[in-house]
């Protein structure tokens, strides 16, 4: 069990190891200092109070879109609807915030974190119904569905809640904020609020949820074996939409947090929103589990904060940090081709030699 787990961390501290190298190698190339700017990039993710305030605060959309791709892949399914679902979040976190302002406090902003959530899942569920019923590719109807809301949210936004010649909801009321005065007084006003704290006690429900109950146990065996899986009695069709639901719950959750916590209003956007993208980056690093997403999402998000000090304190352009980042998740994803072409050989063999049996 502990040398699995260590070969388990080995994949990603050297692909995170190689993304650095490649980093480093053409930051020499066109003439900069990769020691200093590394410096640099570490001085503004840790570097201060505000400084990890900020990281921590970025680290929370990463974790809940991260945990969404990985509930989704665990059943099988490669959900591309992380920004979509994330963006629906927001936009319904906001419109309860609105609408329902009279509410008390805390009623309020449950409500609106339950609202995005439950936009974010239902919205993946269509994905998940598509894909059960009908055989649908969930990777086509993700993507199509993200740019679906997309336009739904402008339209929305800029019809119903922004004000005449604006682009942007009005801000939702102080009480309704999840950085309160506390939180700003102890991190010298950085954006970190109590979604990092909520992040991480799904974190500890999602660990749980596929360790000790019997629906996250289907949706595992469903992802390894679907035929297998309902020979066994598990229903196929409810554990892919089940697990479409989850997913888009926790991405919509990440998304109503950031409504809440960072932006405090939606405004109309010409793209989708990266931290989508970024969260499939996090899981596929962790190997899509739920403790080691939390690491990855610390490090993708000190790559993001502290990049924007690389070019403060130096000419070097910050766009270096998005090299380093994609060059980590290539170095994930050859271990993931490896292993794909390794399993189709292993099968390939056995077929041989169940032919060469029989014709014995």
């Amino acid at each position: 069990m502990h040398t699995k787990s260590l070969k388990g961390l080995t994949i990603p501290l050297v692909s995170v190891l190689a993304g650095f190298i490649v980093g480093a190698i053409l930051m020499l190339i066109f003439g900069y200092d990769p020691l200093q700017n590394y410096q640099n990039l570490l001085v503004g993710s840790f570097g201060g109070v505000y400084s990890i305030g900020e990281t921590l605060r970025n680290m929370i959309s990463l974790i809940l879109t991260a945990l969404g791709f990985a509930v989704a892949s665990k059943a099988g399914f490669f959900n591309i609807g992380g920004p979509g679902q994330y963006l629906i979040g927001w936009f319904g976190a906001i419109v309860f915030t609105l609408k329902f302002s009279y509410l008390p406090a805390i009623i309020l902003i449950i409500g609106a974190l339950l609202c995005g959530a439950l936009a974010g899942g239902l919205w993946s569920m269509v994905a998940g119904i598509l894909r059960a019923y009908f055989g649908t590719s969930e990777v086509i109807t993700t993507i199509m569905l993200n740019y679906i809301v997309l336009y739904i949210v402008n339209f929305a936004v800029k019809s119903w809640l922004a004000g005449k010649g604006s682009d942007s909801s009005p801000n939702i009321a102080a009480k309704a904020n999840l950085n309160t005065p506390f939180l700003q007084r102890i991190t010298d006003n950085s954006t970190f609020n109590w979604g990092f704290f909520i992040a991480l006690a799904v974190v500890g429900l999602v660990w749980f949820y596929f360790n000790k109950t019997k629906s996250g146990f289907e949706i595992q065996a469903v992802g390894l074996n679907e035929s297998a899986s309902q020979y066994a009695g598990v229903n196929v069709k409810k554990t892919i939409i089940t697990a479409m639901l989850i997913s888009g719950l926790l991405a919509g959750l990440g998304g109503a947090i950031d409504g809440l916590g960072n932006f405090q209003n939606i405004s109309v956007s010409n793209n989708l929103p990266n931290v989508g993208y970024n969260g499939m980056a996090v899981a596929l690093l962790a190997a899509e589990n739920p403790i080691g997403i939390v690491f990855a999402a610390l490090l993708f998000s000190a790559l993001q904060i502290g990049g924007l000090s690389i070019s403060v304190y130096s000419n070097t352009p910050s766009e270096i940090v998005d090299i380093v980042i994609a060059s980590i998740i290539f170095f994930v994803g050859i271990k993931y081709a490896f292993e794909l072409i390794a399993k189709k050989e292993w099968f390939k063999r056995k077929n041989r030699e169940e032919k060469g049996g029989a014709e014995k």
